[in-house]
This record gives C-alpha cells, structure tokens and sequence, in this order.
C-alpha cells in the first residue's frame, strides 16, 4: 500500500528533496546521488523544465523511491504526473478537487495550508499529509499549537526556509519532516557541491524526533 511505503519511506529519512528546476538530463544522476545519501523521497515542481519528463527518468533510476510532482494545481496536471509514474502529488495550497484527482488516481495528496481551518478541512478530503507552507510564516510555535489540536496521526511536513540550522526547533514543535528545497538542490549546483549538502542535511536530522514518540 502506497500510504504504508510513504510511512516507511519518511521514517527512514524525514526529509522530501524538492528538485525545483531539474532538467531531464540531469534527473538520473541528481536522483542517484540523493538517494545513496539517504533521500526516499523526491519532488520536481512543475514549474521545471520539462517536469513529467524529469519523473519519468528518475522513476527509471530508482525504482525503490517515491517519486511526485510539487506545484500541482489542477486535475489535469495530477493525470500527466500519474502518466509519468509520479506517485505523489504535492501542493502549494489547499484544492479540495487536486485532493479527490489524486486519492482516484491511486496517488498520495500532500496539499499545502497555513492555518488550522485549512489543515482540518485537507485532512478530511483525504490528505495523506500536510505541507506547512510557506514555513517563513509558519513558526515552530505555530506548528505546536496545531500539533495540539490536530489529529494525533496527522503529518506536518514544514516546507519554505528549511534548512539544517532550523530543523531541530520545527521537530520539538511535532514536525514529522521536511520538504527541503534551495537549501539542498538548485539549477547548476555541482554534483560534488550536492553530495555534501545532502550528506550535512541528512546528518542533520540526528535531531529529529519524531511527534508521536
């Protein structure tokens, strides 16, 4: 089950790799390196180059991660993930009909909110999770007074502003993980250069404790 691999996939790492402005070409080695420094999940936006392309490849690369889309808006962008073999579908905001296109598609929904209306009403449309989004607005003491009220089995992903230096008081507050973007990967950054932030943010996560433990 799909929900079960996403569960396992963010135990092992609780971070998703936001591959914003990935190319085709570079797919399977970006994804390559990710994942032998622990990275499960991956996202490419769709305001990429070419973004179904670039899940399509790295798909191919690695069979073993779960690999989606980011900035998805509408219905129709959820079925052309699904045609690439994307199997997540995450976000900016929160679109009750992206939510519905996804759970038909067989895929996970991760939408993004910012305030607890929003997170309640994601989660009863069948949100597999919850994006804090944009987290520069979202402050650690935010996500622990959401923590209270929402749903125990509820995860609070924090996306925007991510980095190894703020992890660890968004993960007290009862984060269950991370989208990490800029932080991690942009446009042209050298291979070596993303090995070692990869492994500095992977290290990182020495801090995170899971919500419910």
């Amino acid at each position: 089950m799909l929900a079960t691999q996403f569960q396992s996939a963010l135990s092992a790492c609780p971070l998703i790799a936001i591959l914003r402005g990935l190319t085709p070409q570079e797919a399977p080695e970006v994804g390559r390196v990710l994942w032998d420094a622990g990275f499960r999940i991956l996202e490419v936006p769709l305001n990429s180059p070419e973004p179904y392309a670039s899940i399509a490849a790295l798909c191919e690369a690695l069979p073993n991660a779960l690999i989606g889309a980011g900035t998805v808006l509408d219905a129709d962008q959820v079925n052309q993930v699904k045609a690439a073999g994307g199997q997540l579908v995450i976000a900016p905001n929160f679109n009750v009909n992206v939510i519905f296109a996804a759970k038909a598609a067989g895929m996970l929904a991760i939408p993004g909110v910012a305030t607890p209306t929003e997170a309640f009403a994601a989660l009863a449309a069948g949100a597999d999770a919850i994006k804090l989004f944009p987290a520069e607005m979202i402050s650690p003491a935010a996500v622990k007074a959401m923590r209270a009220v929402l749903p125990r089995e509820a995860l609070l992903l924090p996306v925007g502003g991510i980095s190894a230096a703020n992890m660890a008081s968004y993960a007290k507050a009862g984060a269950n993980g991370f989208g990490i973007g800029s932080s991690l990967y942009s446009p042209g950054k050298p291979i070596s250069q993303l090995q070692r932030d990869a492994t500095d943010l992977i290290a990182a996560r020495a801090y995170f404790m899971p919500a419910n433990q």
